[in-house]
């Protein structure tokens, strides 16, 4: 059972790692894009297009905006998921350099079977390089780092302003 001072660095971990998480995933995705001739503002509409549809590529800034708050929304939902079902299976954080990148395959696979099916998104091209790729991301800059930063917030020490809980020790 965690601690009420562990508790309060949940929110941290979420923040961090769904953010930090999110700027490497959307980095990572504009560069291997723009690498392959797509321009910048069709990655966010690409994302709103799981909501929207094909009316995400005429809307402009409105819809890439949109896009890029919707990525956001779903790493820090990621980072959430992973830090509550760490807290209740404390091995993901132990050995989170191992459930990490396990966590971005199942994002990954989960994704690509489920979310994208049932969204309204059209059928993308891929190639086994983007396929990779994606994946790869999903692995390192999605995975890996909620992990990290559900661990480093997790194994933070108590303050010495305040009492030591000895009931949550590990």
């Amino acid at each position: 059972m965690t601690n009420e001072w562990e508790q309060a660095r949940i929110p941290t971990a979420i923040l961090w790692g769904g953010l930090v998480a999110g700027v490497l995933d959307f980095t990572f995705a504009l560069t291997f894009n723009h690498w392959r001739g797509v321009p910048f503002i069709r990655v966010p509409q690409a994302i709103a297009s799981g909501l929207l549809g094909r009316d995400a590529f005429q809307g402009g800034l409105t819809t890439a905006a949109f896009g890029v708050a919707l990525h956001f929304l779903i790493a820090f939902c990621l980072a959430a998921f992973y830090n509550g079902v760490s807290r209740l299976f404390p091995v993901l954080i132990r050995w989170a350099v191992l459930f990490g990148p396990l966590y971005g395959v199942a994002v990954y696979f989960f994704m690509n079977l489920v979310v994208l099916p049932l969204s309204r998104a059209p059928k993308f091209k891929h190639t086994a390089l983007s396929t990779w790729s994606d994946l790869g991301s999903h692995v390192v800059f999605v995975g890996l780092t909620i992990a990290l930063f559900a661990r480093r917030y997790a194994s933070a020490r108590q303050p010495a302003d305040l009492p030591n809980d000895s009931s949550s020790a590990r």
